[in-house]
């Protein structure tokens, strides 16, 4: 909104100092200011409203050292993070950008299933929630109407690179390329890092590539589902999911300003995406409402997010790493979720199977998640929160290194 009164200010008026406003790093810089203040000031009143209305987590006796200690710590605390960057982004994004939209839709729709998750757990006593199933329903929706904004869209598109042209006059001239709709993806770690889904369909005949969506808009769904459920097994110990998905949303928002910056993308080699750019002022605001969250939420946590946060923090996630066509690095980056989903597959189906089998069933881990295996190994979880934090900055920094290694 302040970006179009400014806008017209200085149109109008030419008012001292309104063209800051047109500089995307000025934005961003302002919504994470903002974003932090708002976290800081409004969560400890939002506590406090917890406190009082008596939103508080019951805890599963797990043996776990501490874990007693924290039943009836307020949850619902992604209200702070939700709070906290969507109200920045109305000051300083440009409301009508396809992805900015994409991604407050995307905010508010994986904090109401979040949401109600967390209030039929507190307000109903159904420790389970919302059944699965409806969980994973809300998911599948929101991945097909990111998959399909993604590819229908008109203004979702790539630009080709610039190419040298020699005249007829024998001189050189770069022309400048066009965008394109493009369903292209970088692929890390290859020289020609460039994987088209278009390719993956055209085997089966001529004209097969007008039916990619029904490969693309699926993958789409698998990876939102994916990243959500994982951010949302990660959310387990305090300060663990906030500080990580910090990291992960600061590393997606350097590619967002690189893929945004035809000088920068065409150093790196990377896709040229027309708009882009602006999606640093969102996770800008993002990475604002994480940090100020992660001040209370550090050990001893004043406040838990819930449900509510760490199923809206995979989707934004998942829907911006899509956005920038680095969905395939999100095994690498969000290497984190990645393990923590992995464990609880394995220890699941490990245990199925060594009880069909044997009639006992077997553990891989002594618990899982995997950052409950080392609770139960007898870390404390500052202790165990602080590498995973270090671990995931390892891994932000090999993903950078991706694009230049090929």
């Amino acid at each position: 909104m302040l970006y179009y009164l400014f806008e017209y200010l200085e149109k109008q008026y030419q008012f001292p100092g309104a063209t800051l406003f047109q500089f995307l790093t000025f934005r961003a810089a302002m919504a994470v200011l903002f974003s932090l203040i708002l976290a800081t000031t409004f969560g400890k009143r939002i506590i406090l409203f917890l406190k009082r209305k008596q939103i508080g987590e019951t805890v599963r006796d797990l043996g776990l050292e501490g874990q007693k200690q924290k039943s009836g710590t307020p949850t619902m605390g992604g209200l702070i993070i939700i709070m906290s960057t969507l109200i920045p982004v109305l000051l300083f994004a440009q409301l009508d950008n396809i992805y900015i939209v994409l991604l407050i839709v995307t905010t508010l729709w994986m904090g109401a299933i979040g949401f109600i998750d967390d209030y039929i757990k507190i307000f109903k006593k159904n420790k389970k929630g919302l059944k699965g199933r409806f969980k994973v329903l809300g998911q599948v929706v929101l991945g097909l109407m990111v998959g399909a904004t993604l590819y229908f869209h008109s203004e979702v598109t790539m630009k080709e690179k610039n190419k040298t042209m020699i005249t007829e006059q024998y001189t050189v001239e770069e022309v400048e390329g066009q965008e394109v709709k493009s369903i292209k993806t970088n692929v890390p770690f290859f020289k020609n890092n460039e994987l088209d889904y278009t390719d993956l369909i055209t085997w089966i005949g001529p004209g097969a590539e007008k039916y990619a969506w029904l490969l693309f808009i699926p993958i789409v769904i698998f990876i939102v589902t994916a990243v959500s459920n994982g951010a949302n097994l990660t959310d387990g110990i305090d300060g663990l999911a906030a500080g990580t998905s910090a990291i992960i949303a600061l590393t997606l928002g350097i590619f967002a300003w690189v893929s945004g910056n035809i000088i920068f993308s065409d150093y790196l080699d990377i896709f040229y995406i027309p708009r882009a750019g602006e999606l640093l002022v969102f996770i800008a605001a993002f990475v604002g409402g994480l940090v100020g969250f992660l001040w209370y939420n550090a050990f001893p946590a004043q406040v838990f997010m819930g449900d509510t946060g760490s199923l809206t923090i995979g989707g934004v996630i998942a829907v911006i790493a899509i956005i920038v066509r680095k969905e395939l690095l999100i095994p690498l980056l969000c290497g984190i979720f990645f393990a923590e989903s992995l464990s609880v597959m394995m220890q699941v189906s490990y245990f199925k199977y060594t009880k069909n089998k044997t009639g006992e069933g077997k553990r891989i881990f002594l618990m899982s998640p995997l950052h409950h295996h080392y609770q139960k190994k007898g870390y404390h979880e500052s202790k165990i929160v602080t590498r995973f934090w270090i671990i995931g900055i390892l891994l932000a920094i090999i993903t950078f290194v991706t694009l230049k290694v090929r």
